[in-house]
């Protein structure tokens, strides 16, 4: 059950979103305080792998009290650090090699505390249609929604599309800028900035997120 004091703050925000496309939110960092941490830890996956400092969930639950309000104090004062991300690599099924990024768990504390507060904001613009990385949303709620589509539309032909690399090649400035568009809180644009700009841990090799590619896209199959 989510918290009874993080709910209202989260609502508010949506209504507000909702009643003004065009408002732009200064003032959410102070926001994130110890019961909202505390609500992000409970939404964060307790079953991911640890970063590259080793941590576990496990672990961090030992002292969590203790680690929530330290944590919260280095926000609060600007002197939380992004952990480097460790670099996996998983087969796809073409043979290819897929890369996974392993923030530690208090990074993931606080990279999910953003995004409760992004999410409230952005949920209220984004077409219903949207299905990818919203919560509450499936993959077989799309299916079944392009489906009905299609039968009501009589449409007869569909494109799949693949960007390669698509997150790697997302410009970083262009992100931001569209990004103030609906948040311009300082506190939190410079988290997300230490998060872009903490760099990836590849084979105990420390390097920097890959700059700015053109992304390319890729017909995967049409159907008629």
């Amino acid at each position: 059950m989510r918290s009874p004091t993080v709910t209202p703050k989260l609502q508010r925000i949506a209504a507000q979103a909702a009643r003004d496309p065009d408002r732009v939110f200064t003032t959410l960092a102070h926001l994130i305080d110890v019961d909202f941490l505390r609500e992000a830890y409970r939404q964060t996956s307790k079953a991911s792998a640890p970063g590259i400092d080793g941590v576990t969930a496990q672990q961090y639950a030992e002292h969590l009290d203790e680690h929530r309000h330290d944590l919260h104090e280095r926000l609060r004062s600007g002197r939380s650090q992004a952990t480097p991300v460790e670099r996996v690599w998983i087969e796809k099924e073409d043979g290819k090699q897929r890369p996974i990024g392993k923030p530690t768990f208090e990074d993931n504390i606080v990279q999910r505390a953003v995004a409760m507060l992004l999410e409230a904001i952005y949920e209220q613009d984004f077409y219903d249609g949207s299905y990818g990385f919203r919560q509450g949303r499936r993959p077989h709620e799309a299916l079944h929604e392009r489906r009905e589509r299609c039968m009501r539309d009589t449409i007869g032909w569909i494109v799949e599309a693949e960007v390669s690399g698509y997150f790697d090649s997302m410009e970083r400035t262009r992100l931001r800028e569209v990004l103030r568009q609906r948040v311009n809180d300082g506190s939190i644009l410079r988290l997300i900035g230490k998060w872009l700009r903490a760099g990836v841990m590849d084979d105990e090799i420390l390097g920097c997120v890959p700059p700015f590619t053109r992304p390319s896209v890729t017909i995967v199959s049409i159907c008629h």
